[in-house]
């Protein structure tokens, strides 16, 4: 270890573009990262906020943001399953919203019976504000801008029907480029023009004494017309929607995975060239009799400290930048996992720089050092 320290530090300008390199990688993985694993929150965290155990859904529905309306019999129909103690409706739908001063703006128009869940953002939900008019709507804090809501309640329009800002929310800001709206399902049908009993989502409690998956295969064979899917399937079914079949995920991914090979060759290099430069000195080991393990664990010790040090400073970048995207971008987020997780690459990153590195200093001669 004191070699392998002492060889970095002989030459201080190269270890620290090795350190930079290194840390480059870390912050572009975990930035990147971050945004990944908060796209997917996102692309399905109305469904899981729901306390329902299954989702009745349109056939073919692919995600959340572009429900179909269904049948209001097949409500009926669920709740004549043998294990269904409760049902309940979600719809969402585009609509055109008018802001105080008359601006129009196209807002995701969501809304949810009072009984989906406890997390669900509906005005009228269990425990909810007190004193809300029956037009309340809600919005989230970082669609202020587009909202544009000086005080709360606020007299607007959606759809040309009468609505009233009443409060603000947080975590459910809008990642489709529109900001997102909540209000129940009564005045969301209205604002729609879709039938009373009309619902794009119908969901299903599921008594305690029943087994979920067996109320699953009964509501599929009684309503085949339908795709009746758990919530974590319709989550997972979502979230694969918007990272695979619209490219956005996978365009997040190759910018991690651009960062990871960026810090390899970077660090590759550098190690190389520190290698090469102190050559003389791995033939002497080798004349003095040293091992070749003992030559090949000092120059994997060398990018090994480059990793560790390079890892913590980019931690330490990516942080507050992270929390600087999020006024932003809402909803990136950023796991306590993650930090951990990222470490790991940015080690085996160095680990493989050093392959090269260790080859050269192995096949070194000890008899150059004689002819030096």
């Amino acid at each position: 270890m004191k070699l392998a320290w002492q060889n970095i530090i002989h030459d201080r300008a190269r270890f620290s573009v090795t350190v930079l390199g290194v840390s480059f990688a870390v912050f572009l993985m975990v930035f990147q990262g971050s945004l990944l694993v908060g796209f997917l929150r996102a692309a399905s965290r109305l469904i899981d906020a729901s306390d329902s155990d299954i989702w009745i859904t349109a056939r073919g529905v692919q995600a959340f943001e572009f429900g179909t309306p269904i049948e209001g019999r097949v409500r009926e129909m669920a709740a004549g399953v043998p294990g269904v103690v409760e049902t309940s409706r979600v719809c969402m739908a585009f609509a055109v919203y008018r802001t105080p001063n008359g601006k129009q703006q196209v807002v995701a128009l969501v809304g949810a019976d009072r009984n989906v869940g406890k997390r669900f953002p509906v005005p009228d939900a269990p425990g909810s504000a007190e004193g809300m008019s029956p037009d309340a709507v809600l919005y989230d804090v970082s669609d202020r801008d587009l909202i544009q809501v000086t005080a709360m309640p606020a007299e607007v329009e959606v759809n040309r029907h009468r609505a009233s800002i009443e409060r603000e929310i947080e975590g459910y800001g809008a990642f489709l480029g529109v900001p997102f709206l909540f209000t129940s399902y009564r005045n969301a049908s209205r604002y729609m023009g879709a039938g009373p009993e009309e619902a794009m989502f119908v969901l299903l409690r599921v008594d305690k004494g029943y087994s979920t998956s067996d109320v699953l295969q009964s509501l599929r064979r009684r309503l085949p017309g339908v795709d009746v899917l758990t919530r974590d399937e319709f989550a997972r079914k979502s979230r694969t929607y918007w990272t695979i079949k619209t490219g956005a995920g996978g365009a997040i991914l190759t910018a991690a995975v651009l960062g990871f090979l960026i810090g390899l060759v970077v660090v590759s290099q550098t190690v190389y060239a520190n290698t090469m430069e102190n050559i003389e000195e791995y033939a002497t080991l080798k004349a003095l009799g040293a091992s070749q393990a003992f030559v090949a664990r000092i120059v994997l010790t060398q990018a090994l400290i480059c990793g560790v040090v390079g890892s913590i400073l980019g931690l330490l970048a990516v942080v507050p930048s992270v929390g600087y995207a999020k006024s932003l971008i809402p909803w990136i987020f950023t796991p306590w996992w993650l930090l951990l997780v990222m470490v790991m690459p940015s080690l085996a990153m160095c680990s493989l720089a050093s392959i090269a590195s260790v080859r050269s200093a192995l096949t070194v001669e000890p008899g150059r050092v004689f002819r030096a």
